[in-house]
């Protein structure tokens, strides 16, 4: 097996942990009774900090693939044909986070719920791809280290600002666009500072491309990042304030009093380390498959706890009321249900597409051949009705 192919096995198989980590989190955090979250609890407080390195890894390992795939393509540009696929890939996730959201209830009712309207992660994580997109369409002209230093530099001020940006409402802006901005009204995951991770999953990837070929590089990215992130996660803080003596800059005392992105980088990188080292044994197609269906597997979930359009999911019965074991128990069934089903349906997805085609045209000849006759009836219903109009009249 070379490196390349190797590299891209550890990749997605971060990829299939964080979407595991998010299925499970999602469930528990749902349906876990009120009395079990006990944060003095050292298996809750265990999960909830486990918990917490799911987006971050998501985010982060989002910029980090589209990168290595984007400056890996020998053309440049709008030449470059991920530029194009990675735009039809941020729309399609966008218009998934909306389509999610929306509650045929309300439709009926002649309304929108207000809930559409709320960022979630998937149009945070597609308008993250788009900035990009247009960061990289933007830089490509000089060199890579353009680019490769831009998005570092991003990463670093969208983190230290966020107590300033943090704390807005936007009211100028209308609703929709400011939910991408704030989550005063409601948005769960707003584009800073997410976007900051996949600034920093970009930049990392831009390394693994310019140094991945020298011999000693995987056991130097190793040792670098577990070092890095262990310097995020226990030093951050203390680094942070010292720069607030140094310069007198308030936003550094801010970061450091609530310093939960640098910690969380931390981890990020720390995660990456332990993919790096154990790559060799993520070969197997089942990691592969379920990394490379995070989409499908996030759309499915979303039906199947949270209801989507219909409102009828497991939280609709089990909302916070499940036993420690019952959690357990249904995580697990929840999990590989959830992966099994998405993994199925891909497995034979030609055979169900074909037959689906079948039924469809099947259904049409039936309403096609039944169709004079459904004339005939509506023909003389309405007659019938004239009649009884003209009746009346007299």
């Amino acid at each position: 097996m070379t490196k390349q192919s190797s590299r891209l096995h550890f990749l997605d198989a971060i990829r299939a942990f964080a979407i595991i980590m998010m299925l499970q989190g999602h469930f528990v955090h749902t349906l876990l009774g009120d009395t079990y979250r006990d944060r003095n609890n050292l298996i809750y407080s265990i999960w909830e900090y486990f918990r917490g390195m799911t987006a971050p890894t998501f985010f982060t390992i989002t910029g980090f693939i589209f990168t290595y795939l984007l400056l890996k393509q020998n053309l440049t540009g709008l030449e470059n044909p991920r530029v194009l696929k990675g735009i039809k890939r941020a729309i399609k996730v966008i218009f998934w986070g909306y389509l999610l959201r929306l509650s045929f209830y309300a439709i009926f009712k002649g309304t929108v719920n207000p809930s559409f309207f709320f960022v979630d992660v998937l149009q945070c994580m597609g308008t993250s791809l788009l900035l990009l997109i247009g960061m990289y369409l933007l830089l490509y002209r000089t060199n890579t280290a353009w680019f490769q230093n831009t998005v570092l530099g991003m990463g670093i001020i969208i983190f230290l600002l966020q107590p300033i940006y943090g704390s807005c409402i936007l009211e100028f802006l209308p609703k929709t666009v400011a939910n991408y901005f704030t989550s005063k009204n409601g948005s769960v995951f707003t584009l800073f500072p997410w976007f900051g991770y996949v600034c920093f999953g970009s930049f990392i990837a831009s390394l693994f491309l310019k140094y991945g070929k020298h011999k000693v590089f995987y056991p130097f990215a190793i040792t670098l990042l577990f070092s890095l992130g262990a310097i995020l996660v226990f030093y951050s803080s203390s680094i942070l304030m010292l720069f607030y003596d140094l310069s007198g800059i308030t936003v550094f005392k801010s970061v450091a009093y609530n310093n939960f992105l640098f910690i969380r980088l931390g981890n990020v990188c720390m995660l990456f380390s332990v993919f790096i080292l154990m790559r060799n044994y993520f070969t197997g197609k089942i990691m592969t498959k379920i990394g490379g269906r995070t989409l499908s597997i996030y759309i499915i979930h979303f039906f199947v706890l949270y209801g989507s359009w219909f409102g009828l999911g497991l939280n609709s019965f089990f909302y916070r009321t499940l036993t420690p074991l019952q959690a357990f128990i249904g995580v697990l069934l929840f999990v590989f249900g959830i992966c099994a089903l998405v993994l199925y349906y891909y497995k034979y997805e030609e055979q169900l597409k074909l037959r689906l085609h079948y039924i469809v045209d099947l259904i049409t000849k039936k309403v096609i051949m039944s169709l004079p006759e459904i004339l005939l009836l509506l023909k003389n219903d309405i007659i019938r009705l004239y009649r009884s109009i003209r009746y009346a009249r007299r």
